[in-house]
């Protein structure tokens, strides 16, 4: 295990960014791949999307296991230092997903939120699915080991 002093663990902590992500990037390829064209970072839609399907009226959320506590996954540990302000912190990123969400499909958004878990552990099969759920009619899609 690593041990980093604060002033090392807060530079590697805001190196982190939140678009175009390793994640975000293979979807896009493989879905690109497939024919799918999609805008990127919409930010007139709330949460930002980061794959955006107007003519499929479709959203989808690259989501880091990590930041946005993906339940049960291995890649969802919570840091022993400071854990209250993490416990806060990742309590707020859930309740902000679930606000965004809920504002996406009132406005007739079909929603689908994909997890990094399973881009790491079965790219080709997470690529079929979403491509399954743009050609169809689910309002809803949730793809994670």
């Amino acid at each position: 295990m690593r041990i980093s002093t604060s002033p090392q663990r807060s530079r590697m902590m805001s190196s982190i960014r939140g678009k175009n992500t390793w994640p975000e990037r293979t979807l896009r390829s493989l879905l690109f791949a497939k024919g799918f064209r999609y805008r990127l970072h919409v930010r007139g839609l709330p949460g930002t999307p980061d794959l955006v399907f107007p003519k499929h009226k479709a959203v989808i959320f690259v989501h880091g296991c990590f930041w946005h506590r993906h339940e049960g996954c291995r890649y969802t540990t919570t840091p022993k230092a400071n854990a209250d302000f993490w416990k806060r912190k990742f309590q707020g990123n859930i309740d902000r997903d679930k606000r965004h969400t809920a504002m996406l499909r009132d406005r007739g958004w079909r929603v689908a939120v994909v997890w990094e878990c399973s881009l790491k552990h079965s790219i080709e099969d997470t690529a079929q699915t979403v491509e399954e759920w743009l050609h169809g009619e689910e309002s809803a899609l949730v793809v994670g080991l």
